[in-house]
This record gives structure tokens, C-alpha cells and sequence, in this order.
């Protein structure tokens, strides 16, 4: 898919698979900015930006995206986006849509930090892989998936530094700071979301648990 194109096939399924559970569910949708964000950080980047330009332009993305889903799920989602997560929103709403924050905060970051700000004890991270793997699965053909996996171990799979654009299962400094909040974060090919229902269903479901 070009970078210029939204899915709106995914974003059509993502509806109806959460719609299921809002009658019991709140869901904070933490947005970022996808293979878009890595297009403009680049061209960024050729023509010698710092990286507090390309997370400025990676947080603008994610924004306009949030808009995208916040009007998915009009009628259930609170009126405004959230950009602050240490800020405290009131609502009766069952969805509330955030975007990035400022730089050097991953998306990963800011859900951890709404986490914490909401007391929420699980973030479920929609990736692009099936699993979390011992090394890159891209690169090492041998690579083992992982089903579950403590913080501790994790961090010294993905290591502790963050830079703008970074591919990674989940941001080093988000996962130190799960780690010391005690949070679960749920693992889970956002293309499969059969699966994400299996999780919400407490069933059996591909995908990794660090903790």
C-alpha cells in the first residue's frame, strides 16, 4: 500500500471488532504514525534535520491519523483528541483517542504514561509481527518467536536507547517504565484481529505476553 493511502479496510474491521465490547469495555486507541511518519522523517532527515524535527513531524502524523479513528468511532469516542497523557480527562465515553505527545516521547511511551495516568494494567500493542522474537526475524531466518516473556528479558532483546522512526516491538524506555509500573503489555498482529478478540475473550491467542 502506497504511503499516501489510509486502510480503510483495517480501520472498517478495528470498528467491529472493538464495537463488541463496548457496552463493558473502555478502550484508550493510542494512534501513531505509521509507514507515513517514516516517509517524511526521511525526507526530513536528506536534508539534515535534527530529530527533534522529525519527532515534531512523526507527532503531526499521528494526529491527523487520530482524527482518522476518533471519527471511526463517533458517537462512542470522546470529542477531543488526547495529547497530553498526564492529563486527566473526564467522560463517559467508551473510546478515548490519543496521539504523540512532544519529542523524544514514543507512542509506546504515551501509552504507558496514559496507563499509568488511568491506572490501566494492560496495553495491548497492535504490530505487524505474529510474535516478539529473541532477534530481528527480518534479518536472522532462525529467529525464535516468544510467547512470553518477562521485562527483564525483554530489554535485553531491544536494548535501552530510542531514536525517532526506530522499528522496534516496543520502545526501551517505555519498557523500563512498564516494568516499574508492573503493567502487561499484550503483543498482537493488528492484520489478524481475530486474535485481539481471542485476548478480549480470554482465549487462547497468538501473539506475546511481557510482564
Amino acid at each position: 500500500m502506497a504511503p499516501s493511502e489510509i486502510d480503510l479496510g483495517f480501520l472498517k474491521n478495528f470498528k467491529h471488532s472493538l464495537q463488541k465490547y463496548l457496552g463493558d469495555k473502555k478502550f484508550f486507541i493510542l494512534v501513531g504514525g505509521g509507514k507515513v511518519c517514516r516517509v517524511y522523517q526521511n525526507a526530513l532527515l536528506e536534508f539534515g534535520a535534527k530529530n527533534n524535527d522529525r519527532d515534531w513531524i512523526g507527532i503531526n502524523i499521528s494526529r491527523l491519523n487520530a482524527e482518522v479513528v476518533k471519527q471511526l468511532f463517533s458517537g462512542n469516542s470522546f470529542e477531543k483528541i488526547i495529547t497530553d497523557p498526564t492529563k486527566k480527562v473526564k467522560t463517559n465515553k467508551n473510546i478515548v483517542v490519543g496521539a504523540g505527545y512532544k519529542p523524544g516521547w514514543s507512542t509506546d511511551y504515551v501509552s504507558v504514561l496514559t496507563a499509568k495516568n488511568y491506572e490501566i494494567n494492560t496495553i495491548i500493542n497492535l504490530t505487524n509481527v505474529d510474535y516478539v522474537y529473541d532477534k530481528n526475524p527480518s534479518q536472522f531466518p532462525d529467529a525464535k518467536p516468544i510467547k512470553e516473556i518477562d521485562w527483564k528479558s525483554f530489554k535485553n532483546i531491544v536494548g535501552d536507547t530510542w531514536t525517532p522512526g526506530l522499528s522496534m516491538p516496543f520502545d526501551p524506555r517505555a519498557a523500563k517504565l512498564a516494568e516499574k509500573l508492573k503493567l502487561r503489555v499484550i503483543m498482537i498482529n493488528g492484520k489478524n484481529l481475530e486474535r485481539l478478540e481471542d485476548f478480549l475473550n480470554n482465549k487462547p491467542f497468538i501473539g506475546t505476553i511481557i510482564k
